[in-house]
């Protein structure tokens, strides 16, 4: 059963807890109020730790060295990046995301790999987006028969340094542009998806969950001999035109 820390028992830090338990997953809280641990409802069955979410002691007390995710949703933007810096480079949690009120701010450190959620655009659900890649694909847009949405998508990090191409190829998708860096390009040919991209790409609404589940998992290895013909493809074509 996957582990995941919270550090931050407000709002959101109590909606994320008790969504992620609702789905069966272990939780721990963790707040330097012990006050604010008691918004979470009752019969919640995680742990409860009282401290700071950067304090490595209080992480190991959360259980940060089996978490397979973290996220600092409290209200300190400094507070949020330390701790998450902590959980990654000290715990080697791999997936983790801070909640940053300053837009600036935020995008610095996703240009550092550290994917954050700016306080003007932020909610449970996306936090939860960026910590459970199976999560089902949430659209930022559907166009007016309903048929088709506009998503962003969650790769698993195996995926890195395969061509947009090869990944269009293996869920059926069409991808729109790729955010690299806080910076939105326009994929083009040769373009690769490197980890830390936010992929946006169209999609059948019927097709939303092959997709995640896809996504979710290393390719497998038809996928690989497809994207290495694919590659081979074009090199010879490439050859061809140079003819």
């Amino acid at each position: 059963m996957p582990h995941f820390v919270i550090m931050g028992a407000g709002r959101v830090g109590v909606m994320l807890a008790q969504a992620l338990e609702d789905s069966g997953h272990s939780v721990a809280v963790i707040d330097q109020d012990d006050r604010s641990l008691r918004r979470l409802r009752s019969t919640f069955s995680g742990k409860k730790v009282t401290g700071h979410g950067f304090d490595r002691d209080v992480l190991r007390r959360a259980g940060i060295e089996q978490a397979y995710a973290f996220a600092a949703v409290s209200s300190g933007d400094n507070a949020n990046i330390l701790a998450t810096r902590v959980a990654r480079e000290t715990f080697g949690v791999q997936r983790v995301v801070a909640r940053i009120y300053d837009p600036a701010r935020a995008e610095f450190y996703q240009r550092l790999g550290i994917p954050t959620v700016a306080a003007v655009r932020w909610s449970a659900d996306q936090v939860l987006r960026r910590m459970l890649p199976e999560q089902r694909i949430a659209g930022d847009w559907r166009e007016a028969s309903g048929r088709l949405q506009l998503g962003e998508l969650a790769l698993h990090d195996s995926w890195s340094g395969f061509h947009l191409d090869a990944i269009q190829e293996a869920t059926g998708v069409r991808i729109a542009f790729v955010t690299r860096f806080g910076e939105g390009i326009l994929p083009g040919a040769s373009t690769s998806y490197q980890k830390g991209d936010i992929v946006h790409a169209m999609m059948h609404i019927d097709a939303i969950d092959d997709v995640a589940r896809v996504l979710a998992q290393p390719p497998s290895a038809e996928v690989k001999e497809m994207a290495q013909s694919m590659h081979l493809n074009d090199e010879n074509s490439e050859g061809v035109d140079q003819a």
